[in-house]
């Protein structure tokens, strides 16, 4: 079943959604339809985003190589009386 929806919007918006309509030749109704289903509109809090962004950061990093406790104490030991 389909129902009516009225939008308060501004201008700019409803020109930019008219000429995007226009060139995929799908109407303004069917875009916000399609976008509803295809999931892309799940609404994330600000935690679940800056989450998302450090795994993105964490995965384009360069690997660390583990060093073991003996090297890391001679390496602090040697910053600090160098």
């Amino acid at each position: 079943m389909k129902t009516k929806l009225t939008l308060t919007v501004r201008k700019s918006v409803i020109d930019h959604a008219k000429r995007y309509s226009r060139r995929t030749g799908k109407s303004i109704s069917q875009l916000f339809e399609d976008f509803f289903d295809s999931g892309q509109a799940s609404v994330k809090s600000e935690p679940q985003r800056a989450a998302e962004r450090l795994l993105r950061r964490l995965k384009a990093a360069k690997p660390v190589k583990p060093l073991k406790d003996k090297e890391l104490l001679n390496k602090h030991v040697a910053g600090k009386y160098s």
